[in-house]
């Protein structure tokens, strides 16, 4: 298969990388003189292009991986070169724009959810997108035989493809992405502010904090377009969590400790049902591992589990006051690989129970 990339970073040389490994495919790739020389030293490229003409002259498939911003003139000077029986798409976080100022069969708007903190073509790997929803946006007019090849080709990278409507995607991106970045931003702002005002140093900061703010102030020249080509969801989700702090901040003034508790249990269980519904596809046991606190007890654990079979939904560490010990809490899916995953953790001598 002829694969084409205008744009080799993180996403771009990925798809490359595995597109190559996986299926023996030829890659070209359009980008600066840096970034292709990076990405075929890396092998994500075997032929890199001085221009989108020359790159996707002869492709099959052809992927448009730059920043939101640049999105929409790359993929028509990829339409305006491909050949007619190339299927074009973009890996773009915000598809309502694109999809609707783009009216050829040829092109499916895309976007896989799949990424690091690191960008550039040096992090790209071959395994990245292994178990990732990648959201297709097709349209009435998108070829049906395209866009069944794109869908096999993606699953062939290890991607689950998902069709979805451009609006009900940018409105789930701005609630699960972009506004956990506008939150992480707003919490490190108030913490820095709030510790200026007293003069006080930045103090060694606990897991919870560490765990909201992870994202804050990520790449801005990738960001800021994110941001402003989906602000009109974004503004609703901030709107929406604005109300549900004003009624959380009620509920504290009048010292409601039932509605607290009402408030905070109801957390856990909405985190419980979207692990569920869009993890594990089923229903989830959380078993809570006590051990040690010394070098490798984590992934010893974590390979343990590994070698047999067994898939952690989601890992969260509690280490105690004195560092001496902690806890390891994993969700894990289904009642058998529960039962499996306390044998083998109880083989390895830590206790284990379930939550």
């Amino acid at each position: 298969m002829r694969i084409a990339l205008v744009g080799v970073g993180l996403i771009g040389g990925s798809i490359g990388l595995a597109a190559r490994e996986r299926l023996g495919a030829s890659v070209a790739g359009c980008d600066s003189l840096h970034a292709l020389d990076a990405a075929a030293k890396l092998g994500a490229i075997d032929r890199p292009c001085a221009d989108i003409g020359e790159a996707v002259r002869d492709a099959e498939a052809a992927f448009v991986a730059v920043p939101v911003g640049a999105i929409h003139s790359a993929v028509g000077a990829v339409l305006a070169a491909a050949p007619e029986g190339c299927v074009v798409s973009d890996v773009g976080s915000t598809k309502r724009s694109i999809v609707a100022a783009l009216d050829d069969p040829r092109f499916v708007g895309g976007h896989p959810l799949a990424g690091a903190e690191t960008a550039g073509v040096q992090h790209a790997r071959a395994d990245l997108f292994e178990g990732a929803t990648w959201y297709l946006t097709p349209t009435p007019t998108t070829s049906g035989i395209l866009y069944e090849r794109l869908h096999r080709f993606l699953h062939s990278l290890g991607a689950r493809p998902v069709a979805i409507e451009p609006e009900v995607h940018d409105a789930i991106l701005a609630t699960v992405s972009h506004l956990p970045h506008v939150l992480a931003n707003v919490l490190v702002a108030q913490a820095a502010s709030t510790l200026a005002a007293g003069g006080e140093r930045l103090p060694a900061t606990g897991p919870s904090f560490r765990d909201a703010t992870r994202v804050a102030g990520a790449n801005s020249g990738i960001w800021t377009d994110i941001y402003l080509s989906n602000r009109d969801a974004l503004a609703a989700g901030i709107d929406d969590t604005i109300e549900r702090l004003r009624a959380v901040r009620d509920t504290l003034q009048v010292a409601d400790a039932r509605a607290v508790t009402d408030w905070n249990d109801g957390a856990a269980a909405d985190r419980r049902g979207l692990l569920e519904a869009q993890l594990a596809g089923g229903p989830l046991f959380e078993l809570r591992a006590s051990v040690p606190n010394r070098p490798g007890v984590v992934a010893q654990l974590a390979l343990e589990l590994g070698r047999a079979g067994v898939n952690i939904t989601d890992m969260a560490l509690y280490p105690a006051p004195d560092m001496s010990e902690g806890v390891i809490a994993m969700w894990i899916a289904g009642e058998e690989q529960a039962r499996r995953t306390e044998e083998l953790v109880d083989r390895l001598g830590f206790p284990v129970a379930r939550a």
